[in-house]
């Protein structure tokens, strides 16, 4: 593996890291209302996901998506309703943030570690990113070591990248600033990910 390749894949996966989008909106959440530890735990669970379709898109993912459409549709609309799942839950503040910082209750690791798994791979622009993207740096001729250097570098950047929104969010002084504004935050929160989710059926 060459500097250069080492540095374009570097480059492209961080970019695709700090990419705005559902994932970021999941991360912030449990961020706000669980803290630190729980918004670093979704990050990870996030990174986990990308890792599977890291490996995935080296046993010919891309291929797959390329040749049967309905494999990528049918990707694209779980991943429509999960974000429309969760903008309703937002937008009636079901578990979302205000209900959480009024209660003082929290979800269990799991439970906020399988929402940062699922955003991942569910999202159709992280499967579009693999597709179009990261399938470039795939080749016969890698080695085994070079392989998973390519798998693990999106993964480790990714869940670099959302540990340290994770922190920041969880800063004490913004979660006291938060409390004030936990409805609207919610609501926010809620139409963004609806809007989202019409985005990507219509796209």
């Amino acid at each position: 593996m060459t500097f250069s390749f080492f540095i374009t894949l570097f480059g492209i996966c961080l970019l695709g890291a700090m990419s705005p989008g559902p994932s970021l909106a999941v991360v912030a959440k449990h961020s706000l209302t669980g803290g630190r530890l729980y918004g670093i735990a979704v990050a990870w669970a996030h990174a986990f996901g990308i890792l599977i379709y890291a490996f995935l898109t080296m046993s010919g993912l891309s291929i797959l998506l390329t040749h049967s459409p309905m494999v990528f549709q049918g990707i694209t609309y779980l991943g429509a309703g999960y974000l429309a799942y969760l903008g309703i839950r937002s937008l009636l503040a079901k578990g979302g943030i205000e209900d959480k910082l009024k209660s003082g209750t929290q979800a269990s690791i799991k439970q906020v570690m399988l929402d940062g798994l699922a955003i991942s791979l569910l999202n159709p622009k992280i499967a579009l990113f693999f597709l179009a993207l990261f399938s470039q740096f795939i080749n016969a001729s890698n080695t085994g070591l070079m392989n998973l250097v390519i798998a693990f570098t999106p993964a480790i950047l990714d869940g670099l990248w959302y540990s340290l929104i994770a922190v920041i969010l969880s800063n004490n002084n913004l979660i006291t600033h938060i409390r004030n504004k936990a409805v609207i935050i919610d609501r926010v929160t809620g139409i963004l990910l609806i809007l989202l989710a019409v985005k990507v059926i219509f796209n």
